[in-house]
């Protein structure tokens, strides 16, 4: 199954630089839901359960490339709107610049409970996307999200699919 929507990524533009617009995106870059985390979470379980099964480990890994591809995108614009892609996020409850750490990577073993994480991952994800389309002011991020909101699509399906066929198929858990 392919795990990437066949279509390319806009170009990596910005109307204008916006340190506001940069502290968005770096939610969505390394914060508990974002890009990073994706990535780590993806890596860790295909070192446990995925890498037991190729499909899994193929879906994983596709997933998880995909992932490192969203966070080049969002990294380059965010370095057009004026700051530094560094690992870190704006806590919204404190207003301060936190870095981010492998705390927010789910490390259980339970491979249902895995792939729940992932498309609860992947959901948090679309709607801190869809947040950030409605509050940005700018058609050249809001097509790299669109985008990118696609490709998360896609991997909800993908999930799904991994946990349909350990539901119902061969026994994982």
């Amino acid at each position: 199954m392919n795990c990437r929507v066949d279509k390319p990524y806009p170009e990596i533009k910005v109307e204008k630089k916006n340190i506001e617009y940069a502290k968005l995106l770096l939610n969505d870059y390394a914060s508990a839901v974002g890009e990073d985390r994706a990535i780590h979470q993806y890596i860790y379980q295909n070192f446990d359960k995925f890498n037991e099964d190729p499909v899994f480990a193929k879906t994983l890994s596709q997933i998880a490339m995909v992932e490192m591809k969203h966070l080049e995108l969002l990294g380059e614009t965010i370095k057009l709107l004026g700051i530094n892609p560094e690992f870190r996020f704006v806590d919204k409850n404190t207003n301060y610049l936190v870095y981010w750490n492998s705390s927010y990577v789910n490390y259980t073993t339970n491979i249902i409970e895995m792939l729940k994480s992932d498309i609860l991952i992947e959901k948090e994800a679309i709607k801190n996307y869809r947040y950030h389309i409605s509050i940005i002011n700018d058609k050249y991020i809001k097509a790299l999200l669109y985008r990118i909101i696609e490709d998360e699509q896609m991997h909800i399906k993908c999930f799904n699919m991994l946990l349909n066929r350990v539901i119902y198929g061969n026994n994982y858990s």
